[in-house]
């Protein structure tokens, strides 16, 4: 196990004494951000997390007005959640309130600021949907390359390289 791995783990393990909700089978790429309220965080089972991902439980911009009497006792809080089946994509950011329902996909660099329904692809800022998971599965299947699976498994660079070789 490398330090890395070990110091996720770890982490991993203090955000869920602090509450987070982390389901079994989940992927991480690198260490999320679960910001100041890891408790108000659910994550199904087998969800797939990239790099730079951020969970954000709360809106601090209600600083600049909680001076005021009026304001003083407004804080906005959400809880989010992801379901069962679901991969975010690069950085990522989700928003106070969000739901991501089952089997679907945030785009890298999308920001989520609403529900997603499930079997949905969403990208963009602010994230809206792209198409179902089911053309993007057959999208995908269409543009496959030709993979030597024995050749993918024992020397994967060399299989890439095949099929995506230098241009020059």
């Amino acid at each position: 196990m490398s330090i890395f791995r070990f110091i996720q783990d770890l982490r991993i393990k203090q955000l869920k004494k602090k509450g987070l909700q982390l389901g079994e089978g989940c992927s991480l790429s690198g260490m999320p951000f679960f910001g100041t309220e890891p408790f108000l965080i659910s994550i199904g089972n087998r969800v797939s997390i990239s790099g730079k991902v951020a969970f954000i439980t709360h809106d601090g911009s209600t600083w600049v007005f909680r001076r005021q009497p009026r304001y003083e006792k407004v804080r906005k809080f959400g809880r989010i959640v992801i379901h069962d089946n679901c991969f975010i994509g690069y950085g990522a950011l989700i928003l106070p309130g969000v739901t991501i329902g089952p089997n679907s996909i945030v785009a890298a660099h999308a920001l989520v600021t609403k529900d997603v329904p499930p079997d949905t692809v969403v990208g963009g800022n602010p994230a809206r949907p792209l198409t179902t998971v089911t053309e993007f599965a057959e999208k995908c299947l269409a543009n496959n390359a030709d993979f030597d699976e024995a050749l993918y498994h024992s020397d994967k660079k060399a299989e890439l390289l095949r099929l995506y070789p230098y241009p020059w």
